[in-house]
């Protein structure tokens, strides 16, 4: 079976792979990539065994930080991290969610200050039984990961 290459292979940096399609563009958001001076790669509705479609963003000569891969774990869990050197894989990386979110999600509750007042979002992470939720620091309102919307960047 011949294997075809979609998407350029690295250098040097990292690869998100496995992004549902659905989602490529708010990790894209959240690392607000449109400011980059990195090269990037962005590819979306790949071909995926696992998840049907998928997304991948290749970002030349730049490591994300735990933070940034802490809050691409809040939308995408399943993504995978590959840190890249010399074409090869070097290190991969789990995702795990932050232990607080901070001016990234609007909060849920349609009467919490934050959605009437210029007071930034914070939320704490809160990890039981498999399941994420976040937890608003302001109103104490509790919401699913399903619920999350990004603030526009």
């Amino acid at each position: 079976m011949e294997k075809e290459l979609k998407v350029a292979a690295l250098r040097n940096g990292t690869v998100i792979d496995h992004i549902p399609a659905v989602k490529l563009f708010q990790v894209v958001s959240i690392l607000q990539l449109k400011n980059s001076h990195y090269p990037i790669t962005i590819g979306n509705n790949l071909e995926s065994k696992h998840i049907g479609t998928k997304g991948i963003i290749k970002i030349a000569d730049r490591i994300l930080s735990d933070d940034e891969t802490g809050k691409i774990a809040l939308i995408a869990p399943n993504a995978t991290i590959n840190i890249i050197k010399e074409y090869k894989v070097v290190e991969k990386r789990p995702l795990v969610p932050a232990d607080e979110v901070h001016d990234l999600v609007y909060c849920a509750n349609p009467v919490c200050i934050t959605n009437h007042q210029p007071v930034p979002t914070n939320f704490y992470v809160l990890k039981e039984d498999g399941q994420v939720k976040l937890k608003c620091r302001y109103c104490e309102r509790e919401f699913l990961r399903e619920e999350i919307k990004l603030k526009k960047k």
